[in-house]
């Protein structure tokens, strides 16, 4: 069985982007409709798994002397 390569986060949301505008369309046949829906619920979960981590990397980089987190205001590029 070949194996699946592992996409990265912006590929993830291009192909969920991707799978969301052809069930929009609403012509595909119903097997197809439901393993598109499949591999979307798929990609979502593996999306919500990366952007948890990557929220707890934040915290840990932005804990304070006690190790408790601490807000800081969000320094954008302007």
């Amino acid at each position: 069985m070949p194996t699946k390569k592992k996409l990265t986060f912006e590929q993830s949301m291009a192909r969920l982007e991707e799978i969301v505008g052809l069930l929009e369309r609403g012509d595909a046949p119903l097997e197809q409709a439901m393993a598109l829906f499949e591999e979307g619920a798929a990609i979502l979960r593996t999306c919500s798994a990366q952007l948890d981590e990557a929220e707890q990397k934040v915290k840990l980089l932005t804990a304070g002397p006690d190790g408790q987190p601490q807000e800081q205001p969000f320094q954008g590029e302007e």
